[in-house]
C-alpha cells in the first residue's frame, strides 16, 4: 500500500480528469458541504453500506433505471438537513445550461449524501442551497484541501466511548495512475469507529481512555468487553467517492462503488454500523477515451479510498472553544 503518512505525495480526486471539487466550510460553526462537478456528466454508481443513510437520487444511479450521468455530488454536514445543499448546486449547474434536456426544462442530476456533525456547536447552524452553491463557485482542479474543511469540517471519530472520548475527523483525497488510467478518491470521515493504518494494524484517532491521554483500542476494548456508551442510529457515518477517467457503464461504477468499501473495512473499524450511514459514489468520466478491468479499478478504488481515510484524520487538527466539545486529532496525541 502506498505510504499514507506523507501528506504531500498521495495525489487527488482532480487528477481525475473532467472533475473539479470545491468546499463549503461554514464558520459559524464546524460544518459544510463539499461538491464534486463533473460538468460534461459521469457515469456514476452509488453503494450504501451503513444502516442510517440520509441520501438523495441515488436510486436513479441503478443501471435499471435511465438517467446515464451526472453532473455533479454533493457529500455535506448537517445531518438531514444538509441535503438542502444539493438544490444549491442544481441551481448553479443550471444557471450555465449543465443538466439532462426534459421537454422545456435542463435538469441536473446530483445525488447527495449528508453526514451526522450535529454534536459540534449551534445544530440549527448547517449547510444550506447557499452553500451547495459556494462550494460549486470554488470548485477548482487545483488539489483538494484536506482536514476540516468542505464536508469534513464538524467530523469526529472514536464515539462509541460517548463524544467526549472522541477525536476529530477530516476530509481526505489519494490518487494513483496505472496504465494510463487514474483512479482516485474523496472521503469525508465521520466514523462511528475507529480510523486505523492499514500498514501496522493499530488505531491512529479514535476512542480515547477516560483520561483522554492516549488511544483506548475500541475493538480491543469490545473484545475485553467492556461496555458502549448508548448511540443514536443515524450519529455518524463517512461519505467517500471513487472516481476514474476510465470509460464505465452504470453496472461498472456500481461495482466500483462497492468494492471500494473493501478501503473503508481496512481503514475503519468497526464499520458500516448502526450508527453509520456509509455510502460511496463512483464516477467514471471517461475522458481517457480507455476502457479498463474493473477489477483493477474497484482493487484500485479500494486502496486509494484507504489511503484517502488516513490522510484525512492526518490532516485534521484539533477541535476546541466555547460550547465546543474538545476533540484532538491525531497529530495531538
Amino acid at each position: 500500500m502506498p505510504d499514507a503518512k506523507p501528506l504531500a505525495r498521495a495525489g487527488s480526486l482532480t487528477d481525475v480528469r473532467g472533475l473539479r471539487v470545491g468546499h463549503f466550510t461554514e464558520v459559524r460553526r464546524p460544518t459544510g458541504c463539499t461538491v464534486i462537478i463533473a460538468p460534461e456528466g459521469a457515469v456514476a454508481g452509488v453503494d450504501v453500506r451503513g444502516a442510517a443513510p440520509g441520501t438523495r437520487e441515488t436510486e436513479l444511479l441503478s443501471p435499471l433505471n435511465a438517467v446515464e450521468k451526472v453532473h455533479a455530488v454533493m457529500l455535506a454536514g448537517g445531518s438531514a438537513f444538509g441535503l438542502d445543499a444539493a438544490g444549491g448546486v442544481m441551481r448553479w449547474l443550471e444557471e450555465r445550461g449543465l443538466g439532462v434536456q426534459v421537454g422545456p426544462a435542463r435538469i441536473p442530476i446530483v445525488p447527495a449524501a449528508i453526514l451526522f456533525d450535529l454534536w459540534v456547536g449551534d445544530a440549527s447552524i448547517r449547510p444550506d442551497a447557499a452553500s451547495g452553491y459556494a462550494a460549486c463557485e470554488a470548485a477548482t482542479t487545483d488539489p483538494v484541501a484536506e482536514g476540516n474543511v468542505g464536508a469534513g469540517t464538524g467530523a469526529a471519530v472514536g464515539k462509541l466511548f460517548g463524544i467526549h472520548r472522541a477525536m476529530r475527523g477530516g476530509l481526505g483525497s489519494a490518487s494513483v495512475t496505472v496504465g494510463g488510467i487514474t483512479v482516485a478518491a474523496l472521503v469525508a470521515v465521520n466514523a462511528i469507529g475507529d480510523v486505523i493504518d492499514p500498514q501496522t494494524g493499530e488505531p491512529i484517532a479514535g476512542a480515547r481512555s477516560e483520561d483522554g491521554q492516549r488511544l483506548q483500542g475500541t475493538m480491543r476494548s469490545m473484545l475485553r468487553g467492556e461496555l458502549l456508551a448508548p448511540m443514536q442510529p443515524g450519529s455518524a457515518t463517512t461519505l467517500g467517492v471513487v472516481a476514474t477517467d476510465a470509460v464505465l457503464t452504470k453496472a461498472q461504477a456500481n461495482k466500483m462503488a462497492q468494492m471500494a468499501h473493501d478501503g473503508f473495512a481496512r481503514a475503519i473499524n468497526p464499520v458500516h454500523t448502526m450508527s453509520d450511514g456509509d455510502t460511496i459514489f463512483a464516477l467514471g468520466t471517461g475522458a481517457s477515451g480507455r476502457s479498463a478491468n474493473i477489477t483493477l479499478l474497484g482493487a484500485l478504488g479500494a486502496e486509494m479510498m484507504a489511503v484517502a481515510i488516513v490522510r484525512a484524520v492526518r490532516a485534521a487538527t484539533r477541535l476546541s472553544g466555547p460550547g465546543l466539545p474538545d476533540l484532538p486529532a491525531a497529530g495531538d496525541l
